[in-house]
């Protein structure tokens, strides 16, 4: 099966019209999207655009053996003229499946967003899942049949979308997920694409001819990711981030609730405010044994708290007893996280405050703090394919 993606923007395409925003002024050239629409076999269109046609001809493509065209979603603003010889568009019901003219069968998925999601599957047996903008699946049983070959969604939009596939086994990890739907909210070039390495996605110009089935270009995730950045970089919100397209990931807080204080409180609130729902959370310190065990992804907020934890446990803070054995003591449980962070199956985004450019600290405990968490997070940081700083919400790229 052979797919044309004759736009893949936003249904309002990027840069949006008369918007004076930073991502529209820099949605040039190949970074501009018109609105999402698949030419599948040159005979099956998923959605109709305005300038369809043109866009088509500009890939190389016509649209003169179009035998369907199936809408996937509500298109706000005016009609849509339909170009001469083009069937009319329609609209498959939810959980319908049809053999069209084309070759083609046709699954309609139902949303928990106004729209249709389409199960394709080619005349050559490929499978291809189209969900439109805004939208993922809904009533997603457990235990799909096999993974699809290609996935085009708005992943950037709905990243949960994503997981609720992965959950059921519809994506796997052969499958190439192509994002579609773009729009102003994520910087175009370079960010849009790490933000979609990191989920296991990519974006192509528009115009692209792929076939489905072929997956030489299906990003590899990172396994371990050491997320760095001063308070209120964005390094919690950048962590999250990198695993909200994935289901089932084992938030670990590293900093207890603190009975009684009221601003703290507020805080772990809002990050679990914004954390999916699928997502569970324990608190520990306690973080080797689960690096060493299978299971869910993990994300650790923070290294930072977990070594206050550590430090407290060796009488870091006494200079007595940290020269009598406690930095020894430290060195050895750093070193111990460092292997289980080497060794570990899970696939792990860990976050650590960066300290170490700002005030020199006025005493000797808080010196000794910033040394060691320096030490720290080194000493993860090697074990990482990935490391990323964050700095005022940006994230730049140390490794990976």
């Amino acid at each position: 099966m052979e797919l044309t993606l004759l736009g893949t923007g936003a249904p309002a395409g990027l840069p949006r019209p008369d918007c004076p925003c930073a991502a529209c002024a820099t949605s040039l050239g190949a970074e501009a999207r018109a609105a999402t629409a698949l030419l599948l076999d040159d005979t099956l269109l998923l959605d109709l655009t305005p300038g369809a046609a043109f866009a088509a001809a500009r890939a190389g493509r016509s649209l003169g053996g179009v035998r369907q065209v199936l809408l996937s979603h509500p298109h706000d603003g005016p009609a849509v003229e339909v170009p001469a010889g083009l069937p009319q568009p329609g609209r498959v019901p939810d959980g319908r499946e049809l053999a069209l003219l084309t070759g083609h069968r046709v699954r309609a998925v139902a949303l928990d967003a106004p729209g249709t999601g389409y199960a394709v599957t080619g005349p050559d047996g490929t499978r291809l899942l189209y969900l439109p903008p805004g939208g993922a699946p809904a009533g997603l049983e457990n235990g799909a049949r096999e993974p699809y070959d290609m996935v085009v969604a708005d992943v950037l939009g709905r990243p949960d979308a994503l997981a609720r596939l992965r959950a059921v086994g519809a994506v796997g990890a052969a499958t190439d997920v192509l994002a579609a739907h773009l729009d102003h909210d994520v910087p175009p070039g370079a960010e849009t694409r790490r933000r979609l390495a990191a989920a296991g996605a990519r974006a192509v110009p528009d115009g692209t001819t792929l076939t489905v089935g072929v997956y030489e270009d299906v990003p590899d995730v990172p396994r371990r990711t050491l997320v760095l950045g001063g308070a209120r970089s964005g390094k919690s919100v950048e962590a999250e981030r990198r695993l909200e397209s994935f289901p089932d990931v084992l938030y670990v807080a590293t900093g207890g609730t603190r009975g009684g204080d009221t601003e703290w409180a507020e805080r772990v609130a809002a990050h679990r405010e914004r954390r999916p729902g699928s997502w569970r959370t324990v608190e520990t310190c306690d973080l080797v044994p689960l690096l060493g065990e299978g299971g869910a992804p993990l994300l650790i907020d923070c290294l930072s708290l977990w070594l206050t934890d550590a430090m407290d446990a060796v009488g870091a803070w006494d200079d007595a007893e940290w020269s009598g054995g406690g930095e020894k003591a430290l060195r050895a449980r750093v070193g111990e996280l460092a292997e289980a962070v080497r060794t570990t199956r899970r696939t792990v985004v860990a976050v650590s405050n960066e300290v170490g450019s700002g005030i020199v600290p006025a005493t000797a405990s808080g010196r000794r703090y910033r040394d060691e968490l320096g030490r720290l997070n080194a000493a993860v940081a090697a074990e990482c394919e990935t490391v990323l700083l964050t700095v005022a919400g940006q994230a730049l790229t140390l490794r990976g």
